[in-house]
């Protein structure tokens, strides 16, 4: 190595480790004790969410319903007094019947996520520039870009996977200034997409929670919200269907106990530095954000008392000259002899003037996380920006990677290890959905005061470090004009009709070709950008088949989530929906997958129901694949069965070898009448 390389090498590792010195806060005394209550969900924090939340349904021509969740944004200011705006747009294709078994959920719609301005584009390209440079105000009419095909989640992890090779072979090779530049954009346009996905989540997860006939099932309900979590991981897009649900059950009881720990760590150490803890609510009475204020009375008495800023991460108000003389926005409470807030009017009531310190995100696993300090912007915006900054650094300027340099993946791995155990409100991935939680909180709770809404809507435009973003007021305008224009390509023959066919076409590709042909064009779609998409010729037969293979995805899932559950068959679940699966299935055995075949055998070994069991011999029986045939024998060979069940299943197993033939011959026929390009 010559004398130049070390130099550089040198200068490049006193360059991280000074970075992370400078974002480090020092260390801080030992936590508190975590005590985790769940936050209460107050009656009187909640509202009637049908007046706050509505659905509209719009038939599309072809076979499809466009499902928008509205809502009633309290906290915008509309000349016009029309608050209700549309925020998520699912569109699901129905084969034009009224059968939820072969529905098919497609595009995922969040009305606020828009195309940028080329301002927004130059911006988001641009090396360590960290703000917002504007909003998008004139919209074209152009349909709006969804963020996901639910019927094809998959994309989305070829996409990040060719691009990231695209980056490193390509791109990174022409120097700093290209690799900096496109890499950037890159995560700018990521981070965007991420924030209307998290918002999108919110909304549903309210909708939800509305009272009376809901528009979705509860299993697409869970597909959707899981799929929509998935996003955030690199092959999200590959989870298995049967595995949404757990993982959607498993994320929200995991966000539901941190979000608990966080509102009980805040609220003791506020009230032991004599700090008032106030939670911010969604309209279902779900605490999502805190704010922390304090008395001017008592800036007064304890002025000069000293002060621990452990979790607070907010300067010491008791010092602090601007607070003896606020001049920002400053709320008028009233309380009672014991000191709980009651109204103006009541007898006795005492005034006590508020001023807010600061607004906490309470979603972050370790630590409550800083949104706003009201004397302080760039306290939370240098927070937001130390994970930024650090990666940039290291990989767009000083090209290293915790895969590339086994000293920086130790540094990192420390540092990362010491700010996440210790509970470091630094370098944390999860205030991007506090902020984006934050926005949609400000509009729909009409609790908070407007003067107070708008200070803290002005300091959270500052704080965003993304271009492409804009604020309160222009996504409600961009989401009416969006979704005006979706409803114009819905009502044109041409658009949402015609891309619905396009759509179906391109899902009959697995059925008409092998598994080697379908990577050939998996590959072909990746490498023209999307461009490619193969689609089969029209039949007239096409949704009939869709049916039937629609229809066996959702009894092979449902059979594979029997088979795969550890409770009794015959206590959780309804025998009647089971053997109506196993019949459907052994109807269509010619069609049927492995994975149907594997399951039916589990169910076959772990019911008690005889009837149940001989629906599982027929339909291994009609499976014409060797994963069947397999499954029947080891049930003949079974000798811990009794001999009645193994004596049929061998019968049924020369059953299907005289069967074999002209099931054969059936396939054959129907594969060479299928349409192709």
């Amino acid at each position: 190595m010559t004398n130049y390389t070390r130099r550089i090498t040198r200068t490049s590792w006193a360059l991280i480790f000074s970075l992370l010195l400078v974002l480090t806060p020092l260390p801080q005394s030992v936590a508190l004790a975590q005590s985790a209550k769940e936050p209460p969900q107050a009656d009187q924090m909640q509202v009637d969410l049908s007046q706050v939340l509505r659905l509209e349904r719009i038939e599309v021509e072809g076979g499809a319903e466009l499902l928008t969740v509205h809502a009633k944004l309290a906290g915008l200011e509309d000349d016009k007094n029309d608050q209700w705006v549309p925020l998520v747009s699912i569109l699901r294709d129905t084969l034009r019947d009224e059968n939820r078994e072969n529905d098919r959920l497609r595009y995922v719609w969040p009305l606020t996520y828009t195309r940028p301005t080329v301002r927004q584009r130059f911006a988001a390209a641009i090396p360590f520039f960290y703000a917002r440079v504007g909003n998008k105000e004139n919209l074209s009419g152009r349909m709006p870009p969804p963020a996901m095909d639910l019927a094809a989640p998959e994309k989305d992890v070829w996409n990040k996977l060719f691009w990231t090779a695209l980056q490193n072979i390509l791109l990174d090779p022409y120097g700093t200034p290209i690799k900096a530049s496109t890499s950037t954009y890159r995560k700018n346009t990521e981070d965007y997409r991420r924030s209307h996905i998290i918002r999108a989540l919110s909304v549903l997860a309210l909708y939800q929670a509305v009272k009376g006939e809901c528009a979705f099932t509860g299993s697409e309900m869970a597909e959707i919200q899981a799929r929509l979590l998935l996003t955030d991981k690199t092959f999200g897009g590959l989870v298995d269907n049967t595995r949404l649900e757990d993982y959607y059950v498993k994320k929200t009881t995991q966000i539901r106990d941190e979000r608990a720990q966080n509102w009980e760590l805040l609220r003791q150490r506020a009230e032991a530095e004599s700090l008032y803890f106030e939670p911010l609510v969604m309209p279902d009475g779900s605490a999502t954000h805190a704010l922390v204020w304090v008395s001017k009375a008592d800036l007064e008495k304890k002025h000069g008392s000293t002060y621990s800023g452990r979790f607070l991460n907010i300067a010491n108000p008791w010092t602090d000259k601007r607070l003896q003389n606020w001049k920002g926005y400053v709320e008028t409470r009233y309380v009672d002899a014991d000191g709980r807030s009651v109204e103006s009017d009541t007898p006795g009531a005492t005034p006590v003037k508020m001023v807010p310190l600061a607004l906490y995100g309470l979603d972050y696993p370790k630590i409550p996380s800083l949104l706003v300090d009201f004397r302080d912007t760039y306290n939370p915006k240098k927070r937001e920006m130390s994970r930024r900054v650090l990666n940039d650094i290291t990989r767009n300027i000083l090209s290293i990677s915790k895969f590339g340099s086994l000293p920086f993946f130790l540094g990192r791995t420390v540092y990362d290890f010491v700010t996440g155990r210790r509970g470091m409100d630094i370098n944390q991935p999860s205030r991007l959905q506090s902020y984006s939680q934050l926005k949609l909180l400000l509009a729909l709770n009409e609790s908070i005061n407007p003067e107070l809404r708008d200070e803290v809507d002005g300091r959270l435009e500052r704080v965003s470090l993304n271009p492409f973003e804009n604020d309160l007021a222009a996504e409600a305008n961009v989401a009416r004009e969006q979704y005006a224009a979706l409803l114009a390509f819905a009502k044109d023959p041409k658009g949402l009709s015609a891309k619905l066919e396009r759509d179906r076409r391109a899902e009959l590709m697995p059925l008409e070709h092998s598994d080697k042909a379908q990577i050939f064009f998996h590959v072909a779609n990746v490498l023209s950008f999307g461009k490619y998409v193969h689609r089969e010729e029209l039949t007239v037969d096409m949704e009939d088949r869709l049916d039937v293979a629609r229809r066996l995805d959702y009894h092979t899932n449902y059979l594979r989530e029997v088979a795969k559950s550890n409770a009794d068959v015959e206590v959780a679940f309804n025998l009647d929906d089971i053997r109506r699966a196993l019949n459907f299935i052994a109807d269509h055995g010619d069609k049927a997958s492995a994975g149907a075949a594997q399951a039916t055998a589990k169910i076959f070994t772990r019911t008690r129901d005889d009837e149940i069991r001989r629906a599982c011999l027929e339909s291994l029986t009609r499976i014409n694949n060797n994963k069947a045939r397999n499954e029947l024998l080891k049930i003949s060979q079974n000798e811990a069965l009794d001999k009645m069940w193994r004596d049929l299943a061998d019968a049924n197993l020369r059953r299907r070898t005289e069967r074999a033939q002209p099931i054969a011959a059936t396939i054959k026929s129907s594969t060479s009448k299928a349409g192709q390009p």
